[in-house]
């Protein structure tokens, strides 16, 4: 007998990319489900903290630049469809000796897509911003389109125009399993079975779990957010004052940080964290692991370390080239995988949105998604 489909697609995971995929697909007047394991937005993945980084000049790879270029585009029209505010330019500092990773890799980026931006000297940067303390040795690549995107707020925003436009929404209900079927597929959780024509597989750090007849070679890894409160000259790490930053301290090693928008000043390091499974996540924060975060605060920013107001641990979901995977499921035409994002990858929710809607019905992406290929590893 022919399956009763249900759906044009089931979006399983509503963080970043899974929110945005449902808003553009019932934007578009698709007949859509939501499902979430927790109740979106929730601190229990890799989509919370307040606060996320958006930047132009990417070091990572100038192939991201168009991507997050609409990116902004895609952030614009949510706060216009939504009615809330989810960006706030402060400009961005791209900071480390001029040969280091982070510095040759905004300047490539910067020049082959001809952003605006420049090239200060440690000497330029204090005089610019008189929070940083930086040896001489380093410079910093100023790009003035950076700034600060709220995640929390975005998925809400996200998921209320998905509603308003249609879709079901089923959070604290995890996915069992799913499978295809003679036309479509098909997915169980403890309140019932869904079908659909197609599936997006949205989930974050659970990737592995969600596919488990594919080797899909990431590891989730643990990553800390800290709040400090200015011990002093609190003014200069507002909004107006202070710009997001990313600081390659030591060869490869990096840290990160935010303005004070009212929760202390926001630092992180970046690609550091012990590895877990997403379901065995340490949340307890170490006095040890303070200690460490202290001493790059001492020495760059100094006015930044006082009191700890706040700690939280997060996820990044690592692949071994640290590019996402946007992808069809080499068995199955149907199924979507999404974005493990190696833990770069919020500021492109947006956009990703749209690129797996295009996935999820049939059209054709408007970016070159080669390098998200699961064919990659090899082990597809």
């Amino acid at each position: 007998e022919a399956l009763e489909l249900m759906y044009d697609v089931i979006v399983v995971g509503l963080g970043a990319m899974g929110s945005a995929t449902l808003c553009t697909l019932a934007s578009r007047g698709h007949v859509v489900l939501g499902l979430d394991r927790y109740s979106a937005p929730h601190a229990m993945g890799s989509s919370h903290g307040k606060t996320r980084i958006i930047r132009e000049a990417y070091f990572e790879d100038p192939l991201y630049v168009p991507l997050v270029q609409r990116a902004y585009d895609c952030w614009t029209e949510l706060e216009r469809r939504s009615g809330v505010a989810l960006f706030t330019r402060t400009g961005g500092l791209m900071l480390g000796p001029p040969s280091s990773t982070i510095v040759t890799g905004a300047r490539r980026s910067a020049l082959q897509h001809r952003l605006p931006h420049e090239i200060l000297s440690a000497a330029d940067v204090q005089r610019r911003f008189p929070a940083f303390t930086l040896g001489p040795d380093m410079v910093g690549v100023w790009e003035p389109n950076a700034g600060v995107l709220q995640p929390e707020l975005a998925i809400s925003a996200a998921l209320g125009v998905a509603t308003s436009s249609g879709a079901d929404i089923h959070m604290n209900e995890a996915m069992q399993s799913w499978r295809t079927v003679a036309d479509g597929v098909e997915v169980t959780t403890a309140m019932g079975v869904y079908r659909a024509r197609r599936l997006v597989l949205a989930v974050g750090a659970w990737v592995a779990d969600a596919l488990p007849h594919l080797a899909v070679p990431v590891r989730v890894q643990r990553n800390v957010l800290y709040w400090f409160a200015p011990v002093h000259r609190a003014d200069q790490f507002t909004e107006a004052h202070f710009p997001i930053f990313l600081c390659e301290y030591a060869p490869d090693q990096c840290w990160y940080g935010f303005p004070d928008s009212g929760d202390g000043v926001k630092v992180a390091l970046h690609l550091n964290g012990e590895y877990t499974h997403p379901d065995a996540l340490r949340r307890d924060v170490a006095d040890a692991e303070v200690a460490v975060i202290r001493e790059l605060l001492a020495r760059f920013l100094p006015n930044a370390n006082g009191a700890l107001r706040h700690a939280t641990a997060c996820m990044y979901t690592n692949t071994p080239d640290g590019h996402f995977i946007i992808d069809t499921h080499p068995e199955h035409a149907n199924v979507i995988v999404a974005s493990p994002c190696s833990g770069h990858g919020f500021k492109f929710a947006s956009v990703l949105g749209e690129v797996l809607a295009d996935l999820a019905t049939g059209r054709e992406p408007a970016f070159n998604l080669h390098p998200f290929r699961l064919s990659r590893f090899g082990t597809m």
